[in-house]
């Protein structure tokens, strides 16, 4: 018998296979219509349509039409986190007279560094003007020592690699890292500032009714002294509003242990917070961990209906209580995975949410004790420049941080299946991932970033991107008769930010050591 089969030429074994595929087509699939009517051939629709992104990605799309980063803008991030040739050559591919094309207004005569300016001697330096926590005198007030900065990512949504080299860059870079609400990893201790953020799973000072422990807040923050502030999520870009359930079979033991969670036990985030149900126990909420801890508190939303913002601002400017600062998160937003339903429609995209928050903080003159973060979307000097005039005093970056250490933009972060190892809990996708590398990387990207920032507020004839105005950038309506500034059309001036000169940041920022940022004066 085994010499009859070996006998068989390999064609006629190609046709039985075939054969068989067309026969379990035709009479027992019921599932896909287009692989009964056209067995066999009907799969190659499938497979088509499978690798269409990739084909389109490499093949078909233009250098600015993909969505969300185009070729041109994750060409730049990859370029300058490895070190590279991020210029253009004979002038730029961009539609300039594109519908919401930014226009920074240059000088006539660019900004001049003095003799021994701290950009002389570091180009990349570019601390925050402001202080988090100082206005509500914190016991550990924390000025971030880099405007650029690590967003909100989770260990368990990343990979350990990807968290370890994520902070291990911030290091480097003297930048925070932003640990996303599934809790403080042991991959978030490599060095770099942390800012500790967590949702309604409470993921890491989590009681056992699911609520929030005070208890494992201070113990956690005691003993990890690089912690530097806290964050509230009220809610994220991607998915405002929409809670969320981590899959028991996704939660290994490690990850059970960090998140406070039982192994291969499903655990809901529910879309609200059981601490506080309403604008002034928020309040409370906050002033009870500060205290409790003394770092600064924060929150981070993305922004739609104003009347509880206003009354935020309204208790905030009676009692003198709140969040010490305010993350924005653009409706762009894309780290979590979310129905397209919530992705593509919930929430606004940054420009139009930052500016409706800042108006009302200003108008009810708050907008001084506050430190603004953006976050959607702004990590290109150019966006982050239009963000600075609109008020923004730090940047976070999530999926541009991604593309600075290996993210190809293929779009299955939701499937475990990341071919770079960034977004997977996969053991052998990781491997391709060497932290000591990507970990430069990360923090060249940052020093790009900043280096290009700094030059382009020179140009605007300033020495700190704080000092932006609203009149400096200019966004296309229609054609030039009709664009406008950005305080024509948004309707508001940002309010100066107190700034006395690099040299005086300099002299209250220590960057040495362990990379701290602390308030010495």
């Amino acid at each position: 018998m085994l010499d009859f089969l070996s006998q068989i030429p390999w064609w006629l074994w190609v046709l039985i296979c075939l054969l068989l595929i067309a026969i379990r087509d035709i009479f027992f699939q019921k599932a896909h219509t287009i692989s009964h009517n056209y067995p066999v051939v009907g799969h190659l629709r499938y497979w088509l349509e499978s690798i269409g992104p990739e084909m389109r990605q490499y093949f078909v799309a233009n250098n600015r039409e993909e969505l969300p980063f185009n070729r041109i803008e994750r060409g730049w991030v990859y370029a300058s986190a490895k070190r590279e040739n991020n210029y253009e050559g004979f002038g730029t591919d961009r539609d300039i007279y594109a519908h919401h094309h930014i226009f920074i207004n240059n000088a006539m005569m660019p900004y001049k560094l003095p003799e021994n300016h701290p950009n002389k001697i570091d180009k990349t330096f570019l601390p925050c003007a402001k202080v988090m926590g100082a206005f509500n005198k914190r016991k550990t007030p924390y000025r971030p020592a880099s405007v650029i900065n690590v967003s909100a990512m989770s260990f368990g949504s990343l990979s350990a690699k990807a968290i370890e080299s994520l902070n291990k860059g911030v290091k480097i870079a003297g930048a925070y890292h932003n640990t996303g609400e599934g809790g403080l990893s042991p991959y978030h201790k490599n060095g770099g500032d942390v800012i500790f953020h967590f949702g309604t799973g409470y993921f890491g000072v989590r009681a056992e009714d699911g609520g929030f422990s005070m208890e494992k807040m201070v113990k956690l923050v005691e003993d990890h002294p690089f912690v530097r502030a806290i964050e509230v999520k009220l809610s994220q870009g991607a998915k405002p509003g929409k809670g969320g359930v981590l899959p028991g079979a996704k939660i290994t033991k490690q990850i059970a242990e960090i998140r406070g969670v039982e192994v291969g036990k499903d655990v809901l985030s529910p879309p609200n917070h059981k601490a506080f149900s309403n604008v002034p126990e928020m309040v409370d909420f906050i002033e009870a961990i500060a205290e409790k801890t003394g770092l600064p508190v924060g929150i981070k939303a993305a922004i739609g209906k104003l009347e509880q913002w206003e009354e935020l601002a309204d208790i905030m400017k009676k009692t003198g209580k709140g969040p010490d600062f305010i993350t924005v998160d653009g409706g762009e937003g894309g780290t979590g995975a979310a129905p397209p339903s919530f992705a593509d429609h919930v929430s606004l995209p940054w420009v139009y949410g930052f500016s409706d928050v800042y108006k009302l903080f200003k108008a009810k003159g708050l907008s001084e004790r506050i430190v603004f973060i953006g976050s959607g979307k702004l990590g290109f000097p150019a966006k982050a420049a239009m963000a600075f005039a609109m008020g923004a005093d730090c940047i976070n970056v999530a999926r541009e941080a991604m593309m600075s250490i290996g993210c190809i933009q293929a779009q299955v972060c939701h499937t475990n299946r990341c071919p770079s190892g960034i977004a997977t809990q996969s053991k052998w996708l990781q491997n391709g991932i060497d932290p000591t590398l990507k970990s430069v990387r990360l923090a060249q990207y940052f020093k790009t970033f900043r280096k290009e920032l700094v030059e382009i507020t020179h140009a605007a004839g300033y020495e700190h991107p704080c000092e932006f105005k609203m009149s400096d950038v200019e966004i296309n309506v229609d054609d030039h008769n009709l664009s406008k500034e950005l305080d024509k059309t948004y309707m508001y001036q940002k309010t100066p930010v107190p700034f006395n000169g690099m040299q005086n940041l300099k002299d209250c920022v220590y960057l040495g050591g362990k990379h701290k940022a602390t308030l010495v004066n």
